[in-house]
């Protein structure tokens, strides 16, 4: 087996035992809170629920992508070691951290002429992402060298399907995704916004769904129509939470109840500080392999 490892960006919102325990390294995005910085380091910096706390009371956030030098310094310890490097990023229709990869690749690539740099745009976020990394760390430990796997992940990565839904409109309102109006009317209403990532790596807003019950039901009702083999699905379900660690596990109870043969429980993680600048708390997001995602 060819000596390469598996890497990625904190952004795929795993813990820093998983990372380790499937031996996937990560590099730290960056974020402000308040104007003060911090890695996006999993939790360690600051915990999750200080950080949602603070922007729960009105804490102002910012973000930042690796950058060309910190992947340089990042990627020159493994290729000195003799080792190649299958690196994944975060989605390019969320973010120009692949751009840096690929620059600091060509730069790495004259100086280390022997060695192998595959970067590769996943597509996804959060812990979807991470059940991409999770499902390439399998491979790896069964052998899989790292040409290989390069394709099976570019020919693959479509077929993590990525689902959201958020308990408020307050940071789809900051963003500029709804009107003031509209966010007003929807909160009255208690609308629940259903999104999805798309096949260019996009959150898309599907549906407009009123109340926690409906929206909880309807996101396990996409599982059921979109994962590998219906409700026979066999893989693993990952879900993600920005402090509405409740909300996730009503999800995950009915998934387990209604997908009976899944590898094992639902894993629930948490949205990571990078992407939960954005999303703001209270949102959920449910992970699964299934049908290639479409525009």
């Amino acid at each position: 087996m060819q000596n390469y490892i598996l890497s990625c960006c904190s952004t795929a919102d795993l813990s820093a035992e998983h990372f380790e325990k499937m031996d996937i390294h990560y590099v730290c995005f960056h974020f402000s809170l308040d104007g003060k910085q911090y890695l996006d380091d999993l939790g360690h910096s600051i915990s999750f629920k200080d950080f949602y706390g603070a922007m729960a009371n009105g804490a102002a956030t910012a973000t930042s992508q690796v950058n060309v030098e910190e992947f340089v310094d990042y990627f020159t310890p493994f290729l000195e070691a003799g080792q190649d490097i299958l690196h994944v990023s975060l989605s390019s229709g969320l973010s120009g951290v692949i751009n840096s990869a690929n620059i600091a690749k060509g730069i790495l690539a004259d100086r280390f002429p022997d060695r192998k740099i595959y970067i590769v745009d996943s597509l996804g976020a959060s812990a979807g992402y991470g059940l991409i990394m999770n499902t390439l760390a399998e491979k790896k430990a069964a052998g899989m060298d790292i040409d290989s796997l390069h394709e099976w992940v570019e020919a693959h990565k479509l077929n993590m399907n990525h689902w959201f839904f958020s308990t408020t409109l307050e940071y789809y309102i900051k963003g500029g995704r709804i009107s003031k109006t509209a966010g007003f009317v929807g909160s009255l209403l208690g609308i629940c916004p259903l999104l999805n990532m798309d096949a260019n790596g996009k959150l898309i807003p599907r549906e407009k769904i009123r109340g926690k019950k409906r929206v909880i039901k309807k996101i396990v009702d996409r599982m059921a129509e979109h994962a590998e083999d219906g409700l026979d699905y066999s893989g693993r379900c990952y879900i993600s939470n920005a402090d509405c660690y409740e909300d996730a596990r009503a999800v995950a109870d009915l998934v387990e109840a209604r997908f009976k043969k899944l590898a094992g429980p639902v894993e629930i993680n948490h949205v990571g500080t990078t992407i939960g600048s954005h999303t703001g708390p209270g949102t959920v997001a449910l992970f699964f392999w299934g049908d290639s995602r479409q525009d």
